[in-house]
């Protein structure tokens, strides 16, 4: 049985790449970070009691900041395969907390395959989520030789992030492969980025909870994918007999306007009347049009999107519709409570 280790196993993407490896018989192991309230929502209806005979998905607490941690847990858990999905992930606010960005997404990914090399787990495969932002400002389609020009400290993070596995892969011979994934969402997308931002709000303006939604940049244009697509070319990237660098993307592009518009229209109404727009949502520094070029992904790993567009922005809606219906019901039951 093979053994992995996921960090940001409570995210979206950690979540999803958590069911793919359970599917394909892998013990699971997740690093979660410790706090007063517990986020592991994505990823309870996988969990069992470590007590339970054959559980095979373990959550140990650590941290990319705390470099012991993630020596203590390698030596302990000796995974065949890591997954570093964990980081600082929101690019409008690594403007507002920078160096915290900087600690997290790029000395993270160095902590941990420092804890790698010391631990001399030398045949264990290494992924690191880089990222389209990477791009930046380089005209699209962005390929695996499009040349980075990051515009946020999220963005500059990811770069050396992705330079550090690099590194590691030529200087010490490490199986270390990046995945330059450009915007993958789904239901399980935090309700502060703005794909879910659109369809969350979608629901609570239709059931009454809501009554506008405030946005940034309507003509910034995303290649968007589903996230449990994406996690399919991680698996499928770190097989691979020689350690590479794959771009994961869709090959086209949408602005937000155009997800405002399918997004609504889905739910029987017109965006025009409740999207107001607060310049506190724009970047210091705009990424006008990402769009990627995976010929690659698609020749070597035999990978390419299921999900259109379309449908992954009405999956979304169709999700926080039920959401939204739910939080009315409760909220009538709230107001029809005597109180006293």
């Amino acid at each position: 049985m093979k053994r992995a280790l996921i960090t940001g196993i409570t995210g979206q993407d950690g979540s999803y790449l958590a069911e793919l490896l359970l599917e394909k018989d892998y013990e699971v192991h997740g690093v979660i970070r410790r706090s007063s309230s517990f986020n592991t929502n994505r990823i309870d209806h996988l969990y069992q009691d470590p007590h339970t005979p054959g559980a095979r998905l373990k959550l140990h607490y650590g941290d990319l900041n705390d470099a012991s941690s993630l020596n203590t847990l390698l030596r302990m858990i000796q995974p065949d395969e890591i997954y570093n999905l964990g980081a600082q992930s929101h690019v409008r606010v690594s403007f507002d907390v920078p160096e915290y960005t900087a600690e997290v997404t790029a000395l993270g990914s160095i902590r941990l395959l420092e804890a790698l090399r010391e631990s001399g787990l030398k045949k264990t495969r290494f992924y690191q989520a880089s990222s389209s932002e990477m791009f930046g400002s380089s005209p699209p389609p962005q390929n695996e030789q499009t040349q980075f020009h990051p515009r946020s400290p999220y963005a500059c993070a990811k770069v050396f992030a992705y330079w550090t596995a690099v590194n590691y892969r030529e200087a010490y011979g490490f199986h270390t492969v990046n995945g330059l994934l450009f915007n993958h969402e789904s239901p399980r997308r935090g309700e502060t980025f703005v794909s879910r931002k659109v369809t969350r709000a979608v629901g609570r303006i239709k059931f009454g909870l809501q009554q506008e939604l405030y946005l940034g940049n309507l003509e910034a244009r995303r290649d968007w994918g589903f996230a449990k697509d994406y996690v399919e070319a991680m698996w499928l990237a770190l097989q691979q007999p020689v350690a590479e660098d794959f771009v994961v993307a869709t090959g086209e592009s949408h602005s937000v306007r155009d997800l405002c518009e399918i997004a609504f229209s889905h739910a029987g109404l017109d965006y025009r009347d409740f999207i107001k727009t607060d310049p506190r949502y724009l970047r210091p520094a705009e990424v006008d049009h990402l769009r990627g070029d995976a010929s690659k992904a698609r020749t070597k790993l035999g990978w390419k999107p299921l999900v259109s567009f379309v449908e992954l922005i009405q999956m979304m809606v169709n999700s926080d519709l039920r959401l939204a219906e739910e939080e009315a019901a409760l909220e009538k039951h709230r107001n029809s409570t005597p109180r006293g």
